[in-house]
């Protein structure tokens, strides 16, 4: 075959192949698309989620249906998403539990958090708060340090999720001070006992401490995030307390099934960009305690959630901690 025939072939194939994931694109998405949140209805991720797809399906112009699948701190949605079609119609609302936590708490996994997945988009995260009754007596995160290593494992915290009992394994790490976790299964009990003087302090995001703190029926010693956040902008960080560093917080991302293909993975990036620089949008998760992300590509998630997943599980290793 000669030279120039050859080299025609080629050429044609390699258009036609662009041509060919061009055209895939382009028809995507041709029928509702399924988001599986794997938390109970009503709470922060799942409000967030349902804020972001809303935005998302008027962009699209497809339905996106959001499907609630909660238990075992995630990992049902999770698999569901796992052993889904990789067609890009089943997407996974995945967090710092299903994609960090997990495999450092469970003794096995359905799935394979590096592996089964595809990152899309980082949607935004919500920073834990360290919080007392208004009659406690330490004000500020030197204060509750100072108390704890003055009394090592008296002073109580309330401890109503994995990421709070992470949050304070860390807090201990970095200050040298030794607190009383005293687990519960709710944010509600918690509060309940918090306000009640039953226990001390409490960890729980600033979605669940807002309400209270401006109601004044508890006080925010600190957030866990390395800036304060919107929800708290009076709140110090937990590093403007002493602790050079420290940046822990609970996150989302959405992911798709692995194999599927890198054309809709990056359209689906785009739309998703698009959508959390809205204003409304992002003035939507603000309000719900989110700081929005959505700026970084589908690469720069993937190394965002690997170095998640290492300090994370480091955490959770050093501390000895398993899933109840």
């Amino acid at each position: 075959m000669k030279p120039l025939r050859i080299a025609a072939i080629t050429l044609s194939l390699t258009f036609a192949t662009a041509w060919g994931s061009l055209a895939h694109a382009q028809a995507y998405p041709s029928k509702p698309i399924r988001l599986i949140v794997p938390f109970a209805a009503g709470q922060g991720a799942d409000a967030a989620a349902r804020v972001v797809a809303q935005k998302l399906a008027s962009q699209l112009n497809q339905s996106i249906v959001v499907d609630n699948r909660p238990g075992a701190g995630g990992n049902i949605g999770a698999e569901a998403v796992a052993k889904a079609a990789p067609d890009g119609y089943t997407l996974l609302m995945g967090s710092n539990g299903t994609h960090a936590a997990n495999a450092a708490l469970y003794a096995s996994l359905p799935f394979n958090p590096q592996t089964d997945f595809v990152p899309v988009s980082y949607i935004g995260s919500v920073a834990m708060v360290l919080l007392a009754a208004p009659g406690f007596q330490a004000r500020t995160a030197q204060d509750v340090i100072a108390m704890a290593k003055a009394r090592p494992d008296t002073v109580s915290v309330a401890i109503p999720s994995s990421t709070a009992r992470v949050v304070l394994e860390s807090l201990q790490k970095t200050s040298g001070a030794r607190f009383n976790p005293i687990g519960y299964k709710a944010s509600a009990a918690a509060v309940t006992d918090l306000i009640g003087g039953h226990v001390n302090l409490s960890i729980d995001t600033v979605i669940a401490a807002a309400p209270q703190v401006a109601s004044g029926r508890l006080q925010a010693i600190a957030v866990s995030s390395a800036a304060r956040t919107s929800a708290l902008p009076n709140v110090p960080t937990l590093a403007e307390g002493g602790l050079a560093g420290f940046n822990l917080n609970a996150w989302n991302v959405w992911f798709l099934p692995k194999g599927t293909p890198v054309d809709i993975v990056n359209k689906l990036n785009g739309e998703l960009r698009s959508a959390l620089n809205d204003p409304e949008v992002q003035s939507r998760m603000r309000s719900l305690g989110y700081e929005p992300g959505g700026a970084q590509s589908p690469a720069q998630v993937a190394e965002f959630v690997a170095r998640e997943s290492e300090k994370w599980g480091e955490l959770i290793r050093a501390a000895g901690l398993k899933a109840e």
